[in-house]
């Protein structure tokens, strides 16, 4: 920490994150973390740094995770071209294997290592554990791409009543035991809405969503669900964005009460969010 920063104005910070403290004590607030917020290893430091303080007080955070980047990777060292069609990862048997390796394994023991070296408490399971999330087939072409058909909360309470982390990886089955590659973001709507979560935060590597999507300045920072209906006929959310925003509303609808997408490549966004008035991103709310 800057040694200018005197003990006095530490005190003053502590305090003025009370209310916020106050308010957020005992709550679910669940944190989708994107495979493209994951990239540099000083910033998961300081999200796992984030979520363990969180915890230390008394917020129940529930940690989704995804990992593009590192199943692409893995399937480039096994000789696997990755497909996507319409943006989603066409997942073939063995495909399904290296995202389950992947994402259950290596990415879901790595963040709870981490948060577990801050401080936290955390159990890492995946979306198969307990039939937490369910499952059947999105779209044929796809291959073994997921839609959520379930979602099973009582595994996902019992960690939280025992005050650990839950750190869940997006892998599901469905009732004849396939396995099922889900998309991170709506996983993290379903799973948020399912607990009736005080917030679910999506980090991504955008800024929230832009009027002018070069210049991160023209931030909006809040919007109904109606008025993004409207942004996306006038054509400001757009492409990638379309889908995160769809799973923002999905949780809304779902009994979340609002949804954050924030810059996981800014450092500590997530206090800021939590614990300052100013907050970081774009909030979506229900109107």
């Amino acid at each position: 920490m800057d040694n200018h920063f005197s003990n006095a104005q530490r005190a003053e910070v502590l305090t003025q994150a009370l209310p916020y403290i106050k308010r957020y004590n005992g709550k679910i607030v669940v944190v989708k973390y994107g495979g493209n917020a994951m990239v540099n290893e000083q910033l998961k430091q300081q999200v796992m740094e984030d979520i363990a303080l969180l915890w230390l007080i008394g917020v129940k955070v529930v940690l989704v995770h995804g990992g593009g980047p590192e199943i692409s990777e893995t399937m480039k060292k096994l000789g696997k071209e990755a497909v996507f069609v319409d943006g989603l990862r066409v997942t073939d048997k063995e495909t399904v294997d290296i995202v389950q390796m992947v994402l259950a394994g290596k990415v879901n023991k790595t963040l709870v290592n981490l948060l577990q070296k801050k401080g936290g408490h955390a159990v890492g399971v995946s979306g198969i554990d307990g039939g937490i999330i369910e499952a059947t087939v999105k779209d044929e072409r796809l291959g073994y791409v997921g839609k959520i058909t379930k979602i099973r909360t009582q595994p996902i309470t019992d960690l939280l009543e025992k005050n650990y982390i839950p750190v869940i990886s997006t892998v599901a089955m469905d009732k004849e035991g396939n396995t099922y590659n889900i998309n991170g973001d709506t996983a993290a709507a379903y799973i948020a809405g399912a607990l009736g979560a005080e917030r679910l935060i999506m980090m991504t590597d955008i800024a929230g969503i832009l009027r002018d999507k070069d210049d991160p300045s023209t931030l909006i920072p809040e919007l109904t669900i109606s008025e993004a209906k409207a942004l996306y006929d006038e054509g400001v959310i757009s492409g990638g964005m379309i889908p995160k925003v769809d799973c923002c509303i999905e949780a809304i609808h779902k009994g979340v009460q609002n949804v954050i997408i924030m810059d996981g490549r800014v450092p500590h966004s997530i206090l800021m969010e939590i614990l300052t008035d100013e907050g970081a991103g774009t909030m979506v709310t229900g109107d």
